[in-house]
């Protein structure tokens, strides 16, 4: 009989992408009324509060706002590189058959919106936004997916988290490979050395804390001095972590057995282990082995998604989705800038998940997924269409202009609102009424 697992209500709040979506969107509503309050000046002095040490006469430091952007959302990389990397082994990607679908979708809902941008931005310092429009919000799209409850197909739902997940992986290679000023070859190959330890570490199931941590926050800090945006470490870091077990099933069997019969037979207790090494040794083994058995990736996940859902990304939207709405933003919106954000959200997702959809399956390559209808794929792709998090996050490193980040911002404001209200919409209709 299997065992049923007792869920509080606490906890199903804190795997539920819909509260997650919840918290991020109050984080958001905090930050755009406090920008705009009389309090405005404490939330700026806020965000360029300088953090940091003194070390043999050198002061090192960043702002508070860069801790965020440098430092936590390194985690929230770590986890979406462990969701890149499950899926791609053991998931919806791990076959030709099954990623083809969601990963065309994904490429065309790329594609096509930095095409669009670019097109009302072809050259000057705005034309480096085409990154803007290309990312989904994985949060909020799979939040309102949530809201229709068991209407919604697993096949669907399975749909689009694969596609947003291919769609992060493709802003990571973005950001690394187009929005790096310079790189500095010494502190990147002394990350590659530090990782290669580290994988070493893992791989042998080496248990010294303080030593990983250290190299850790060693490869953050390469990274970082490197050029490369330090977020792109936490993906590098998902990397080596196993998500699949590193012992087989009999290997554990085995152990299990082994030390279970000689256990009995000493008689073990509560009191007898304290003074027997023997028992203590065989009680550790079998701990070990059952360690090695549940995946590291797998645990990581799952104790640092409600960590990102509920404290990370809020914290995010709270120093990043900070405009200050006067009449010198409103003078300039929209312009070139905020019309090609909006139009490759709003747009572009729209034509390239669905486009590229059929294309796919019309060509044999795949087939639409059972009990999935082309309303469904469309109201998904306007989903697409909700940017937000990575869509804010790549337009701080597009651009240097502050008015042309508060520009940015608020396009990516609208046209989520308008991709999101559109997207329930379609889906209201196009899903099972039951």
């Amino acid at each position: 009989m299997k065992p049923k697992p007792n869920k509080t209500v606490f906890e199903r709040f804190f795997h539920s992408q819909t509260s997650g979506s919840v918290v991020l969107l109050l984080a958001t509503i905090t930050a755009v009324v406090w920008a705009n309050s009389p309090w405005s000046s404490l939330y700026h002095t806020l965000s360029h509060l300088d953090i940091g040490t003194y070390f043999h006469g050198k002061q090192y430091h960043l702002t508070l706002d860069h801790w965020v952007k440098d430092g936590l959302m390194a985690i929230f990389f770590f986890v979406v590189g462990l969701e890149i990397k499950r899926e791609i082994l053991i998931g919806e990607l791990s076959s030709v058959k099954k990623a083809m679908l969601p990963v065309m979708a994904a490429f065309g809902g790329a594609v096509i919106p930095a095409l669009i941008y670019f097109s009302f931005n072809p050259s000057g310092p705005a034309a480096s936004g085409w990154g803007v429009p290309m990312a989904t919000d994985i949060a909020f799209a799979l939040g309102l997916l949530a809201l229709f409850g068991k209407r919604v197909p697993i096949n669907l739902k399975v749909f689009l988290t694969a596609l947003a997940i291919v769609d992060d992986l493709m802003a990571v290679l973005v950001i690394a490979l187009f929005y790096t000023d310079q790189i500095i070859i010494t502190a990147l190959i002394a990350a590659t050395f530090l990782l290669a330890l580290l994988a070493l570490i893992v791989r042998n199931n080496i248990h010294r804390p303080v030593c990983t941590f250290l190299l850790i926050s060693g490869v953050w800090l390469c990274v970082f001095l490197s050029g490369i945006h330090a977020t792109i470490a936490g993906v590098l870091l998902a990397m080596i972590v196993p998500v699949k077990a590193t012992i087989e099933p009999k290997e554990f069997f085995n152990t299990l057995k082994r030390h279970k019969a000689w256990l009995k037979e000493s008689k073990i207790s509560r009191q007898s282990m304290v003074a027997d090494k023997q028992q203590r040794q065989a009680i550790q083994e079998i701990y070990l082995a059952a360690e090695r058995m549940i995946p590291a990736g797998i645990r990581l996940e799952e104790h640092l998604h409600p960590i990102q859902a509920f404290l990370i990304l809020p914290i995010f939207a709270l120093f990043a989705a900070g405009v200050t709405v006067d009449s010198n933003t409103l003078a300039a919106f929209p312009s070139t800038v905020s019309l090609g954000i909006i139009a490759g959200l709003l747009i572009g997702k729209q034509v390239g998940i669905v486009g590229f959809s059929f294309l796919v399956i019309k060509s044999g390559l795949t087939e639409l997924p059972a009990r999935v209808s082309w309303g469904q794929i469309w109201g998904v792709s306007l989903l697409g269409g909700i940017g937000f998090t990575m869509s804010i996050f790549i337009s701080e490193l597009a651009f240097t202009d502050d008015a042309m980040i508060a520009d940015a911002k608020i396009a990516i404001f609208i046209a989520s609102i308008l991709a999101g209200i559109c997207g329930y919409l379609v889906l209201q209709r196009s899903l099972p009424k039951k």
